[in-house]
C-alpha cells in the first residue's frame, strides 16, 4: 500500500508537467508561420478572404493565443480534445483509431529490445573480454550508431523485396476479409519488420546497461558469499543478481518511454503504418492544431502510465524504495 501510495504522489506530481508541456507547444505553434485555415485554403484550391475570416471565427483562430489557449485548457478540464479540422471528426475519435497501431508497435519492440538486451547483456558479462562479448559489444554499437530509418529501408529492400518473407508496409492486408486468429497473425506478419526496426537501437542500449550493471552486481560481497558456499553460476545469476541488476534497466524503461513514441514516427512513416507518429507528422504538414495537441496529450498520458508501472515494478525489486518511503 506505501509504494502505491509512493507512485500515486508522483503520478499527481506529473499533472503541472503536462500542462506546462501542453501549453509551451501551443504558444510555440502560434510562431509558426500559417495556420489551420492556411491550410484548408491549400487544399480547396484558395478562397476568398471572407471565407477565410468565416473559417476562423468557427474554429476560434480569431481570438488572441491567450484565449486559444486558455478556451482549450478549458474543454480539457471536460475530456474534450476538439473537433479535427483537417478529418472532420472529433480528436478523440480520431486519436482511438490510430492509437492501437502505435500501443501494438511499442509494446513489441519494448518486448523485443527489453528481453534482448537483458539475454545479450548477461551473456557479455559472463564471457567478459572473450569473443562473446566483443561481439555482442560491436553489434550494440552499430546498433547505437545506425539510424532506424536506414535499418528499416534495408529491411524492406532485404525481405520483402529480394526474399519476398514479410511485407514491405501496412498494419494489415487490406480488403483480405481476415478475422480471429487470423487477423492476429496477419498484423503480427505485418507488425515483425516495424517492431524490429524500432527495437534494435534501444536493445543496443540496454545490452550495454545490463552488461554494466550484472559486472558490478557479481562482484558484491552477497554474490562472493553464494559463490563460496558452493552455489552453481547459473543458480547465482538467476536467484541473486538478475533482480539487482535489473534496477537500471527498469529505469531506463521509464526514461525512454517518450523516446520510442518520437522514434516511432519515423518507423511508423517508413513503413506506412497508421498510428500516432504518422498521425502527428500529418497534423504537423496540415497545421491541425487541435489533432496535434491531442496526440502530445495522449503521449504524454502513455509516458506517465508507463512511469507509474515503472515505480511499482522498481519497488517491487527494490524493497527498500517503499521501506524508505514509510521512514
Amino acid at each position: 500500500m506505501t509504494l502505491l501510495l509512493l507512485a500515486l504522489r508522483r503520478l499527481a506530481a506529473s499533472v503541472p508537467t503536462l500542462l506546462m508541456i501542453l501549453a509551451g507547444l501551443f504558444l510555440l505553434l502560434q510562431l509558426a508561420p500559417g495556420d489551420t485555415v492556411d491550410a484548408l485554403m491549400a487544399q480547396m484550391g484558395g478562397g476568398d478572404p471572407a471565407t477565410a475570416a468565416q473559417l476562423r471565427r468557427h474554429y476560434g483562430l480569431d481570438l488572441t493565443a491567450a484565449a486559444q489557449l486558455g478556451r482549450y485548457l478549458w474543454r480539457l478540464v471536460h475530456l474534450d480534445l476538439g473537433e479535427s479540422a483537417i478529418y472532420g471528426k472529433p480528436v478523440a475519435t480520431v486519436i482511438a483509431e490510430r492509437l492501437p497501431v502505435t500501443l501494438l508497435l511499442m509494446g513489441s519492440a519494448l518486448t523485443l529490445s527489453f528481453a534482448g538486451g537483458v539475454a545479450l547483456g548477461i551473456v557479455a558479462a559472463r564471457r567478459l573480454d572473450r569473443w562473446p562479448d566483443t561481439l555482442i559489444s560491436t553489434l550494440g554499437l552499430v546498433f547505437y550508431a545506425t539510424p532506424s530509418f536506414w535499418f528499416g529501408l534495408m529491411g524492406i529492400v532485404l525481405f520483402s523485396i529480394r526474399l519476398g518473407w514479410l511485407p514491405a508496409g501496412g498494419f494489415e492486408e487490406v480488403g483480405s476479409g481476415l478475422a480471429g486468429l487470423s487477423r492476429a497473425l496477419d498484423v503480427a506478419r505485418h507488425l515483425v519488420l516495424p517492431a524490429l526496426t524500432l527495437a534494435l537501437v534501444f536493445l543496443a542500449t540496454y545490452l550495454r546497461i545490463m552488461r554494466a550493471a550484472m559486472l558490478e552486481v557479481m562482484g558484491l560481497d552477497f554474490v562472493r558469499t553464494a559463490r563460496a558456499k558452493g552455489l552453481g553460476e547459473t543458480g547465482i545469476v538467476i536467484r541473486h543478481a538478475l533482480r539487482n541488476a535489473l534496477l537500471p534497466m527498469v529505469t531506463l524503461v521509464g526514461l525512454q518511454a517518450g523516446t520510442m513514441l518520437g522514434g516511432s514516427v519515423v518507423v511508423e512513416s517508413v513503413f506506412a503504418l497508421p498510428g500516432l507518429g504518422r498521425l502527428a507528422y500529418e497534423s504537423v504538414v496540415q497545421r491541425d492544431l487541435n489533432t496535434l495537441l491531442g496526440i502530445v496529450f495522449v503521449s504524454a498520458l502513455l509516458v506517465v502510465a508507463v512511469n507509474f508501472a515503472v515505480d511499482l515494478v522498481y519497488g517491487w525489486l527494490d524493497p527498500r524504495i517503499s521501506a524508505g518511503s514509510r521512514a
